[in-house]
C-alpha cells in the first residue's frame, strides 16, 4: 500500500512539473495557432542557463541565479519568435513544423557542444526525506510542489485579473478581429512567449532539481508536455494543466504494472492513442 501511495506522489510530482511544460507549449498554440516543437529545448536551456550562473565563474546561490536564468531563456524564446517564427507567420502549418524542428536540433546540439553529452546535476546535498503516511517526502520535492502552485496562480491571476490576460485571450480567440478593435497584437503575442519560456525554464530547473541535467532532456519532455496538451484539449491552458497530472499519474502508476525502463514510452503511447482515436484533438480548439 505504502508503495503506491508513494508512486500517486511521485506521479503528482511529475504532473506538476509536466502541467508547466503543457501550459507554456499550449498558450502559443492558443495565440499563434501552432505547436512549437522547439518548446523542448526551452525547457532544456532554462535548465542549463541555472547550471551556468550557480558553476564557475559566477558562484551564485540558486535565489540569485533564477534571475538571470529566467532573462536568458525568456531572451531565447523572444528570439524564436522574432528571427524564426515571426517571419514565417503567414506560412502553413508544415513549413513551421520543419523551422521548429530544425530550430530544436541547433539548439540541443549547442547545449551539447558547450557543456557535452554527460550527466550533470546542480551539485546540492541529497537530504534525507521525511516519512509522511509511509512515504519519503523531500524538502526539494515540497519546493517543486509549492513552486508549481504559485506559478500556476500566478497564471490565473494574469489571465483573468488584468488587461493583458484579456488581451491575450482576444488574440487567442481570433487575431485579425482582435487587431481590428485596437488590440496591440504585437505585445500580446510578446507576453505570450515571455510567459511561455518562464514556464519552460521554471519547469525545467524543477525537474533538474529532481532528477539530471543532459540536452536530451527537452526533446523526451517535449513529447509528454504534447501528450498532456491533447489530453488537455489544445489551446485550453487549465485543460493542459489537467493533461500534465494525468500523464504524471499515469507514468508513476504504470510502472506497477511494467519495467521502469518504458517509462518514458507511457506518455508517447498516450499520444499515439489519441492521435489515431481523436484527430481533430490537434485542431478543434481552432475550429
Amino acid at each position: 500500500m505504502s508503495f503506491i501511495l508513494q508512486s500517486i506522489f511521485n506521479g503528482l510530482l511529475a504532473g506538476c512539473i509536466y502541467a508547466l511544460f503543457a501550459m507554456g507549449l499550449t498558450l502559443i498554440y492558443g495565440v499563434l495557432n501552432f505547436v512549437n516543437f522547439a518548446h523542448g529545448e526551452l525547457i532544456m536551456w532554462g535548465a542549463y542557463s541555472l547550471y551556468l550562473f550557480m558553476e564557475k565563474p559566477f558562484h551564485l546561490p540558486l535565489p540569485v541565479a533564477l534571475i538571470p536564468s529566467l532573462s536568458l531563456t525568456i531572451l531565447l524564446g523572444m528570439g524564436m519568435d522574432r528571427f524564426t517564427f515571426k517571419p514565417l507567420r503567414q506560412a502553413n502549418r508544415l513549413t513551421l513544423l520543419i523551422a521548429a524542428l530544425g530550430l530544436s536540433f541547433l539548439l540541443r546540439n549547442g547545449a551539447q557542444f558547450f557543456w557535452g553529452a554527460e550527466l550533470r546535476t546542480y551539485g546540492f546535498q541529497i537530504r534525507r526525506g521525511w516519512r509522511i503516511l509511509n512515504m519519503s517526502i523531500t524538502p526539494n520535492q515540497i519546493a517543486i510542489i509549492l513552486t508549481t502552485l504559485i506559478c500556476i496562480m500566478i497564471v490565473y491571476l494574469l489571465f483573468h485579473r488584468s488587461r493583458l490576460g484579456k488581451s491575450m485571450r482576444a488574440v487567442s480567440d481570433n487575431l485579425e478581429l482582435a487587431r481590428v478593435v485596437g488590440i496591440h497584437t504585437k505585445r500580446a503575442i510578446q507576453f505570450a512567449w515571455i510567459i511561455s519560456s518562464s514556464l519552460a525554464c521554471i519547469g525545467g530547473i524543477l525537474l533538474a532539481l529532481d532528477t539530471n541535467l543532459q540536452p536530451g532532456m527537452g526533446l523526451i519532455n517535449l513529447v509528454k508536455a504534447f501528450a498532456a496538451t491533447l489530453l488537455g484539449g489544445v489551446g485550453n491552458l487549465w485543460g493542459a494543466l489537467l493533461g500534465g497530472i494525468v500523464i504524471g499519474l499515469a507514468e508513476n502508476l504504470g510502472v506497477l504494472v511494467i519495467s521502469t525502463g518504458y517509462k518514458d514510452a507511457i506518455a508517447f503511447g498516450i499520444m499515439v492513442l489519441l492521435l489515431l482515436l481523436k484527430p481533430s484533438t490537434l485542431y478543434g480548439a481552432q475550429e
